[in-house]
């Protein structure tokens, strides 16, 4: 498997917390319009939506973990959207700057119209790369704040309700997040002993659960024996090396799941805001229930659907690629790695995995992932064509 995640967490260097209220009792919720989404590698979504009059449908990540919305840079130079600096920090995976907004733009839905969002400009140009296709923007807690959401994985559809008084379905389970700009979930776990602690509830994040180091560290929660390996994963700021093991029990909500795959991530910027949170939970185990999203009510409610019982993807090849300029190049090759062994270098050319031809990225990762399988990889190198075999292995 291309072993590469996006890490889309992200928030302004100022988060307002709520404190307790009283809240006025609500209407019932409203339907408002569905529309479907797209689902790539990790279980990422992606909708389409048109900014302000431009008639193009542009390309944006749902995203519990951004603390606001955002625009490609590129894509933003391309529309002629003008943008104002601005002394706002964003903070994200391997990154922090300063960021221009372009403010009081619409974007325009399926039946649905969002005024007066406040979009800021990051380059988002890797996670074009990442996916082979292109990354106009982010959406999060801006759009959030305003709907309650329900997403189903089954049917690759959203429906978009009012904020209100909601039935939820009784074969589920509720969530009552910690509510800053992202939700924050308390998760129990165990590896060598057993533990809870809080961890951001994150759409965007194309894995199934990341650790900080320091929180791994101080917890004491790993078992030794089991060595992590070296990956590379991508975050706000570029490539990020990271470690990838397993735990052996992860709890949301009343669901129990094994053997989990875990990354763990030197967080250098505290992008995690430990020791207050730990780390997250990503979109590559949460597309296994059906989920209602419910920022006004600080609820998130989780139905198990048809992935529920999926088998995890533990295949490991030490190797990073990306799509770039319509080639999709090696970037990155861990030594000692399946990849290494394989005779695969930094700068290669994939052209084909097995019998695909496609040089579509995702379509290989998914044929990657069959650990322990001999897999035939077609590769161009200085101009000539070679063909190498791989044989990805378990990290269990």
């Amino acid at each position: 498997m291309i072993k590469i995640i996006c890490l889309l967490v992200s928030f302004t260097f100022n988060i307002t917390c709520f404190g307790q209220e009283i809240l006025s009792p609500l209407p019932k919720a409203k339907f408002i319009t569905k529309f479907p989404f797209l689902q790539y590698s990790g279980g990422v979504m992606v909708v389409k939506a048109k900014l302000n009059n431009i008639p193009d449908s542009l390309n944006f990540i749902l995203d519990t973990g951004s603390g606001g919305i955002s625009l490609d840079s590129a894509t933003t130079a391309q529309l002629n959207i003008p943008i104002s600096p601005s002394d706002t920090v964003i903070t994200g995976m391997g990154d922090s700057h300063k960021v221009s907004f372009a403010f009081n733009q619409s974007l325009h839905f399926s039946g649905l119209t969002v005024d007066r969002l406040n979009f800021h400009i990051n380059n988002y140009d890797v996670l074009t790369s990442v996916y082979g296709e292109k990354i106009d923007g982010i959406i999060g807690y801006s759009f959030f704040r305003r709907y309650i959401v329900k997403i189903n994985f089954d049917s690759l559809l959203l429906e978009i309700y009012s904020p209100g008084e909601m039935d939820y379905p009784k074969n589920g389970t509720l969530l009552n997040p910690i509510f800053t700009t992202l939700p924050i979930v308390n998760l129990r776990f165990k590896d060598r002993k057993k533990t809870d602690f809080n961890f951001y509830f994150d759409t965007g994040a194309g894995l199934c659960f990341l650790m900080s180091d320091r929180f791994a560290s101080d917890s004491n929660i790993l078992l030794s024996k089991r060595k992590p390996v070296l990956t590379q994963a991508e975050g706000m700021g570029g490539k990020i090396q990271m470690r990838m093991t397993v735990i052996k029990m992860l709890q949301v909500g009343r669901y129990r799941f094994r053997n989990v795959p875990t990354y763990l991530y030197s967080d250098d910027f505290n992008v995690t805001s430990y020791p207050t949170v730990g780390g997250l939970l990503g979109n590559d185990l949460l597309r296994r229930f059906n989920l209602i999203i419910n920022y006004p009510k600080r609820q998130i409610y989780l139905t198990p659907n048809n992935h529920f019982n999926e088998r995890f993807d533990y295949s490991y090849t030490g190797m990073a690629a990306y799509y770039v300029d319509g080639l999709i190049l090696v970037d990155d090759v861990i030594k000692g790695s399946p990849a290494d062994k394989a005779g695969i270098l930094k700068d290669d050319i994939i052209v084909a995995v097995n019998k695909n031809f496609s040089n579509n990225i995702m379509q290989y990762k998914d044929i990657l992932q069959s650990e322990k399988d001999k897999i035939k990889i077609v590769i161009k190198r200085n101009g000539v064509l070679m063909e190498l075999y791989i044989k990805p292995k378990s990290i269990l």
